[in-house]
């Protein structure tokens, strides 16, 4: 059943927005993409360097963004800022590669990410065991748990605000009590002077190493900002998504001081544990044990070092708990930036309704669609990697609206202002560009994908609004 009589209700307060900004970070990067800023960097000191420039960057930008979702407290966040700032071509190509690519993929391989560990528990639904071989794609297992697991998550979410609340506080809460813990006993039970006094030998020599660990060669000259920019593909993809919280604007309660707080609140928190998390992996592990770590998985070995055999289903387990959060935070503020297109005529025209519940079901069905899609198509992975580019290119421009707001709307209502304003967003939108330009100077594969995907919207944009004049 919908209709156009519903609206948004607001419903979450301050902690439950911070629960969203924390619980869609954190997913399974931070328990995996360690081996590869390793392997790039080489060092101990270069690798917390890695998360904490990210860190730096995801506060300035979440700070950056609290005078935005204050300005336009509603449902849609990026999309609206961008169509505000700039015009609505903007807006549809940042709405349109979230759409086909950044949460939808994301929800893919957050979904993945959970049958892979889940099959620690129950190996006959891992990715190994082939269900059907149709000739142009292989169904296996682990495939149809990532399905089943985001079909259901939409499935609650398409019953109100609250089901979908409920699930996201309980799992941040869990996964950021079981982080916590495992840092704590990474650092009072496991660690060992030793491997933290070989770690830091050569703490700031940059050098690449292997898939088993071994160093290759130094990193010299320009090429260690190359180095930097391809280690932060995956520190990132890890703390992504804490823009959430700004597309459910429409229902949090007291949205133009509670948005940007939970923004503040949730990316300090998620930075402050993975740059502990990182401290606690060099900590109990040799570089070269976090840069061969078997498919990747630093937390699977940290774990079995602290806590032996036991530890890695005791990480599978956190990992699981952490995913199904993520997916959950990921599905249920996704659909609503649809919803937003929907209205302005961008999108499809059920996208724009509401259920009895109050909230976009079909939005968040359509959105269920092309990650189940993703799922079965085995290309996620190789799409993150494309639109990390992408993704840091949008936010730059989003806060680059800061300054043109200001100089078109003066006088405009801004019951917060950027902190730091005109100094840490004009370095965050530097860094952002030196970011994106080392991308295409040493990882060429990782930008013009991405850009290809959202220069496919601008056709599309043009058709749309075709569309709708004939409407």
């Amino acid at each position: 059943m919908t209709g156009t009589d519903h609206s948004f209700k607001p419903s979450l307060g301050l902690f439950d927005a911070t629960m969203i900004v924390a619980g869609s970070m954190i997913g399974s990067g931070i328990f995996i993409v360690s081996a590869d800023i390793t392997r790039n960097v080489g060092s101990a000191g270069w690798l917390i360097a890695v998360w904490l420039i990210t860190g730096f960057m995801t506060l300035t930008a979440a700070l950056s963004y609290g005078e935005l979702s204050a300005m336009f407290p509603k449902a849609g966040g990026q999309y609206i800022y961008l169509k505000e700032a700039f015009n609505p071509l903007a807006g549809f190509l940042y709405g349109w590669s979230f759409f086909a690519v950044i949460q939808t993929a994301t929800i893919a391989a957050v979904g993945v990410a959970f049958s892979k560990f889940l099959a620690y528990m129950a190996p006959g639904l891992g990715p190994e065991h082939i269900l059907a071989d149709l000739g142009f794609i292989k169904i296996n297992a682990g495939q149809i748990v990532s399905i089943v697991l985001i079909i259901f998550l939409t499935y609650v979410n398409t019953k109100g605000i609250q089901g979908g609340k409920a699930i996201q506080t309980t799992f941040t809460v869990i996964k950021l009590v079981s982080l916590f813990a495992l840092i704590l006993f990474g650092f009072l039970v496991a660690a060992k002077s030793e491997i933290w006094d070989a770690n830091w030998t050569d703490g700031w020599e940059m050098q690449t190493r292997g898939a088993d660990g071994s160093i290759i060669g130094g990193v010299t000259g320009s090429a260690i900002l190359g180095a930097i920019a391809a280690s932060m593909v995956g520190s990132i993809f890890s703390s992504d998504a804490w823009n959430n919280v700004t597309f459910i604007a429409g229902e949090v309660r007291n949205p133009r001081r509670n948005i940007g707080l939970s923004l503040f609140l949730g990316t300090l928190i998620v930075t402050l544990i993975y740059v502990a998390a990182n401290l606690m992996y060099i900590s109990v592990l040799h570089l070269n044990e976090i840069a061969s770590a078997p498919q990747d998985r630093v937390a699977v070995s940290a774990s079995q070092a602290i806590f032996g055999n036991t530890g890695t289903y005791l990480i599978a387990v956190m990992i699981m708990i952490s995913t199904f959060g993520c997916n959950n935070g990921l599905i249920l503020a996704g659909a609503r930036v649809y919803n937003a297109m929907a209205k302005d005529g961008l999108f499809f025209k059920r996208a724009g309704q509401l259920n009895k519940y109050d909230v976009p079901e079909f939005a968040l069905w359509i959105q269920c669609l092309v990650a189940c899609l993703l799922c079965l198509s085995g290309k996620y992975g190789d799409l993150l990697d494309m639109i990390s580019f992408v993704v840091v290119m949008f936010y730059a421009l989003t806060i680059l609206g800061i300054f043109i707001l200001r100089a078109k709307r003066p006088n405009a209502e801004r019951p917060y202002k950027a902190f730091g304003y005109p100094i840490l967003p004009a370095i965050y939108i530097l860094m952002a560009i030196s970011f994106c330009v080392l991308l295409i100077k040493y990882k060429p594969a990782f930008t013009w994908p991405g850009l290809i995907i959202v220069l496919i919207g601008i056709p599309i944009y043009y058709l749309a609004v075709a569309n709708k004049s004939k409407d």
